[in-house]
């Protein structure tokens, strides 16, 4: 056997394993963990909204939540392992594609491996947070405002923030249009599913994306309006996203609501461990 059959067979086998059931594992407890942040910000956003709470509601806010709780550290560790999971199951896709028709696609591979940067970076700062030696990432408003000032300081830098706000803007509007499509049947196992489950999914999954888009979208505006007023102090991170509804006419009613849509996101991820195609 030469010697481009040798690699045409290591990678077939190094493809098989990526489509094998440790993958599929590892997908399954990223979405789980992803679940489980979105569920406590989501909660913690709640209080907020009824005056009950003074944690922040981003993934910090989440982390210490978790860490006050019996076996908070435990849980800690296996929400660190699960997103650890998430990251090499995304460059799993990069690297050998995804499920559905378009899985091997150059955009697909490309956005996987965005997610996989993303996950690679949220994963180690759980675990750090649960080795006891980092703040989970930090505040998400801290992190806006120290990288919207320091993007404005570079030539053009107010072109920059407003462009990446706009490009947020879009994807939140993308997430959400998908949301309300149902664009998510078609990475469900559908068939496998009891018309009960069905109808969970649709709940879950059409409230909690717009819900989570509409949250994009905010953000978004917020940088676009940091670079028109040259003011980095504008720009939101996750915790004052969310409290800015509540300063809307609606009051802590629309705060509610947008809560309450992160709780069905983090439900929904639930229901993508059990039924995603992987």
């Amino acid at each position: 056997m030469n010697a481009s059959a040798w690699a045409r067979n290591g990678r077939a086998e190094a493809e098989r394993a990526a489509r094998g059931s440790l993958t599929k594992g590892a997908a399954r407890a990223g979405l789980a963990a992803r679940g489980v942040i979105y569920l406590l910000v989501g909660v913690i956003a709640l209080q907020i909204a009824f005056g009950e709470s003074g944690q922040e509601a981003d993934r910090r806010g989440a982390l210490a939540e978790i860490a006050e709780k019996p076996f908070g550290a435990v849980l800690l560790w296996a929400l660190g392992v699960g997103l650890v999971g998430m990251a090499l199951w995304r460059l799993s896709e990069a690297v050998f594609g995804g499920a559905g028709e378009d899985g091997r696609s150059a955009k697909k591979r490309l956005t996987a491996l965005a997610r996989c940067a993303f996950y690679s970076f949220v994963a180690y700062s759980v675990l750090e947070f649960a080795a006891g030696s980092g703040d989970g990432g930090g505040s998400s408003d801290e992190q806006s405002r120290d990288v919207t000032a320091r993007v404005l300081d570079l030539p053009g830098g107010q072109w920059i923030v407003g462009a990446a706000g706009v490009g947020i803007v879009g994807v939140g509007l993308w997430i959400g249009a998908r949301a309300v499509m149902r664009s998510f049947h078609k990475q469900l196992r559908l068939g496998e599913m009891s018309p009960g489950a069905r109808r969970m999914v649709d709940v879950t999954g059409v409230g909690g994306g717009a819900t989570r888009g509409l949250v994009f979208a905010a953000a978004g505006a917020f940088a676009v309006r940091a670079a028109v007023d040259y003011r980095p102090d504008k720009a939101k991170g996750l915790d004052d996203t969310l409290r800015s509804f509540a300063g809307t006419p609606a009051g802590p009613a629309l705060l509610a609501c947008v809560a309450a849509g992160l709780v069905l996101f983090g439900l929904f991820s639930f229901c993508m461990a059990r039924w995603r195609k992987v």
